[in-house]
């Protein structure tokens, strides 16, 4: 069983990054859930080049990263436990036959193994820097698709909030400046907590400041994109915060 992936948890970089969707990876155990390799490159599975932003934006502030190890067609991370689409059986058209009519006892395996002790993870980390007395902002990394239900998106990077807009305001001035194209503000999703999951769980209970991110997968499913997004958005946080 592989657990998510922690990247420098004891480093003292001001932000803690999450990536709920970073791994494309289907456990050995559960084969390949009926799809094909193909079906497992698209964004049903992973959020495509988020795990790289991730690690960058890890490196670029030297602080830690949490990626989950397993896709969000196994597991879905950035959704509560009792959820209907925790354990898609079906996304954007496309059925998985592997998740079809489980047991409670089936999913409650997934939740075990997998989802669990990436938010294990996540707390682990956070409690050792609140121990230390070192601050923590919460950047939650996703990717999105560059046309849903046949719609375009023109947004490049988004950022989705909540109800404390102090922290992402500044962030979404300084990208606007940029001129680096559209620039979503809870545009195509914003940060709901009856939805959303991992920062709600970690950062709004903890009142922590935080920041849910969107790259265009277009964008970021490249080396080059993946570094120039990353990069651009490190510095519009650091300008800005």
């Amino acid at each position: 069983m592989a657990g998510p992936q922690v990247l420098r948890p004891d480093a003292p970089g001001r932000f803690v990054i999450l990536c709920d969707h970073a791994s494309n990876r289907i456990p050995p155990e559960l084969g390949d859930l009926g799809l094909t390799s193909g079906d497992l490159s698209r964004h049903i599975a992973w959020d495509i080049g988020a795990a790289r932003i991730a690690e960058t934006l890890s490196e670029i502030f030297d602080s830690p990263a949490i990626l989950s190890e397993v896709s969000r067609l196994v597991v879905d991370c950035n959704r509560h436990p009792d959820a209907p689409d925790l354990i898609p059986e079906k996304s954007d058209g496309t059925y998985i036959p592997g998740n079809q009519h489980l047991s409670k006892a089936s999913k409650a395996v997934r939740l075990e193994q997998w989802f669990m002790p990436y938010h294990a993870a996540i707390e682990s980390v956070l409690d050792a820097r609140s121990g230390a007395g070192l601050p923590s902002f919460v950047l939650s990394i996703h990717s999105m698709t560059t046309r849903l239900a046949g719609v375009f998106r023109p947004w490049k990077i988004a950022l989705s909030s909540y109800r404390d807009r102090t922290h992402v305001e500044p962030v979404l001035e300084h990208l606007r400046a940029l001129q680096c194209g559209e620039v979503g503000d809870n545009q195509p999703y914003d940060l709901d907590p009856a939805v959303d999951y991992s920062v709600p769980f970690h950062a709004l209970r903890r009142d922590l400041p935080h920041i849910q991110v969107e790259f265009r997968q277009d964008e970021v499913s490249h080396a080059a994109g993946q570094s120039g997004w990353a990069r651009r958005f490190a510095g519009a946080l650091r300008n800005s915060l």
